[in-house]
């Protein structure tokens, strides 16, 4: 009962998250990759020591490129820069080349602003169109579920977890974009797919003992409250939550120390949004049903 006991206190703990993040956002807003605003990427490494960042970043000042340079592994860069002709690209290249011995590219992508903006166009799309499946498959899966609270306005409460979810990420990346410099692509926008996933998994086995313990209740009459029953439900099933989230988020955590650099901010997002998602589920999703059955009972009150 500690959870529904003390949901004010997490209410306001989640009230200060996504406002920082609303902020966070409406003052910076996400810095867009190649993926969205198009341009142009290329990695390469040396095969002995490679020059300096700052000996880099001077040699493409010439080409107007507006590029932003990254370390990778140790002996590499990732170079972003506005879209390059093809004899753009061979110049950078050879300028690269005579900096440092053993120069080898290995990658080079290269996206136009048209594709750009269709690819973020569909990107947020399919955000919100996962959102309104699992909405409609949440108010499917709890049809029979009318009392004390309709299966609705379960998903209006999913609605609000889900949301959670993804400003948190979002807002600490547009914080990392203004001061770090880190762009959001699609490797973002899917590590908020797989976290919407996570988060409405963990959040619909609260739900699905809530119904179960609604369901024995009405059976053996116990006549145990509402606010009893969810609390008994979120203990029933918080050390699975828990211990489902942490062998995941060790497994990114550990992507995130040793893996590739081109992974590195995916896995920063899926980190920030399971961590999240996982307190949503448990702190704030299931509360709000209490919240929302007494707000009934309230009502209902006034009306006689």
């Amino acid at each position: 009962m500690f959870v529904v006991n003390n949901r004010k206190l997490f209410y306001i703990l989640s009230g200060i998250l996504m406002l920082g993040s609303l902020v966070s956002l409406l003052l910076w807003g996400l810095k867009p990759g190649i993926d969205f605003r198009g341009g142009s990427l290329l990695e390469v490494s040396y095969a002995e020591e490679a020059p300096a960042k700052t000996e880099v970043e001077k040699t493409l000042e010439e080409f107007k490129v507006s590029a932003s340079v990254r370390p990778t592994g140790e002996e590499g860069y990732i170079i972003r820069m506005r879209e390059l002709s093809e004899s753009e690209r061979a110049a950078v290249i050879a300028a690269l080349s005579a900096g440092g011995e053993g120069l080898t590219v290995e990658r080079f992508d290269s996206v136009g602003p048209i594709l750009g903006q269709e690819a973020a166009g569909k990107s947020f799309a399919a955000i919100g169109l996962v959102i309104l499946c699992i909405v409609l498959f949440i108010t499917f899966a709890f049809r029979k579920v009318s009392e004390p609270v309709s299966s609705w306005k379960y998903g209006i409460i999913t609605i609000i977890a889900l949301v959670h979810d993804v400003l948190v990420p979002a807002g600490v990346f547009a914080y990392l974009g203004h001061f770090r410099g880190v762009e959001v692509d699609t490797l973002f926008v899917t590590a908020l797919l797989v976290v919407l996933g996570f988060s409405v998994h963990d959040t619909i086995v609260v739900f699905d003992r809530v119904r179960e313990n609604l369901k024995v209740s009405r059976e053996t009459r116990d006549k145990k409250d509402f606010a009893t029953i969810v609390g008994e439900s979120i203990e029933q099933t918080f050390v699975r939550s828990i211990n489902t989230s942490l062998t995941t988020i060790f497994a990114i955590a550990v992507l995130y120390v040793i893996g590739p650099e081109i992974t590195k901010h995916f896995s920063l997002a899926l980190l920030i949004g399971l961590i999240a998602g996982t307190y949503s589920s448990i702190f704030l999703a299931s509360p709000l049903l209490v919240t929302v059955e007494k707000w009934q009972t309230k009502g209902g009150e006034k009306s006689r």
